[in-house]
């Protein structure tokens, strides 16, 4: 029997939560793209308002550093008496790692949902890692970057998300229960022409989104070498919510709301599996189990 490739698979199509007031508002928006798409068409840099993109779109590594700051200033040593020539003396400013997280306290495009212990047992959610993609007027939308489906592209039969079969061999994962095809491309290349041709929706530095309406213009950046096909990736759903349910989730304890540096969620993070406790891991809250 063929499968569909943007309906949620056998296997998710009954799924049961604890509680009534636990399972998000789903819902499906009319369109997140316009069907019409000028493909490819590599334009200036600057936004709307004349801003350089990627300065504007660098400002989660800025408060990051200030979080490590903030940081260093708070820990037990500082308490000490210190000379007043040093207390008068500016501290360096503190060099981030490759990798980093720190905890938020809203949600906000680009962060993560880190599933916490009182998602254990709803098999949906339990120690899932969603990347929320947009806080738009139809409310936070996002994918489940660590659930891994057993199909590629070619295998479930579709060619919403493989035009002219270039991308048949990516494996797809599971993004969420409701009905959408959404593909990530990056953080490769972050000054890549990626986010110069205006066709997907930047996430963070480095990070952009598209659906079916603009998987052609990916084809084609592919064939044209611009970007590599090992550089997307492809859900099978998403999540949603609205944004009243999603804030009442993360007060009850459901979502640890975490910023991370592009380098957490690249392409090989779920391939390579354990994306849940490195995120954890960074916001200095191990896991053992």
């Amino acid at each position: 029997m063929e499968a569909s490739c943007f309906s949620p698979s056998k296997s998710f199509s009954k799924i049961l939560y604890p509680t009534p007031n636990l399972k998000p508002k789903l819902y499906k928006p009319k369109r997140m793209f316009s069907p019409s798409i000028t493909c490819c068409s590599v334009g200036g840099e600057l936004t709307g308002d004349g801003t350089d993109s990627t300065i504007q779109s660098d400002w989660r590594s800025f408060r990051a550093r200030l979080v490590a700051n903030e940081h260093v200033l708070n820990q037990p040593s500082r308490t000490t008496p210190l000379s007043m020539d040093f207390t008068n003396q500016a501290l360096p400013p503190p060099k981030l790692d490759h990798k980093w997280a720190h905890s938020l306290h809203e949600p906000e495009k680009g962060c993560l949902l880190v599933a916490t212990d009182k998602l254990d047992g709803v098999h949906i959610f339990e120690r899932t890692v969603i990347l929320l993609l947009s806080m738009g007027p139809l409310g936070p939308m996002g994918v489940i970057l660590n659930r891994p489906s057993l199909m590629s592209i070619k295998e479930t039969r579709s060619v919403s998300l493989d035009a002219a079969g270039t991308f048949s061999s990516r494996p797809l994962f599971f993004g969420g229960p409701l009905e959408e095809g959404i593909f990530l491309v990056g953080p490769e290349k972050t000054d890549g022409p990626v986010g110069k041709i205006g066709v997907f929706e930047e996430v963070m530095k480095g990070l952009y989104y598209g659906t079916k309406e603009s998987v052609g213009c990916a084809a084609e950046m592919v064939k044209r070498d611009l970007v590599g096909v090992e550089e997307f990736r492809f859900f099978d759903g998403y999540c949603g919510w609205d944004r009243e349910k999603l804030q009442a989730e993360v007060r009850a304890g459901f979502w640890k709301v975490v910023a991370c540096s592009p380098s957490v969620i690249g392409p090989s993070c779920a391939e390579q599996g354990g994306l849940w406790e490195e995120v954890l891991g960074l916001v200095g809250e191990r896991k053992v189990w």
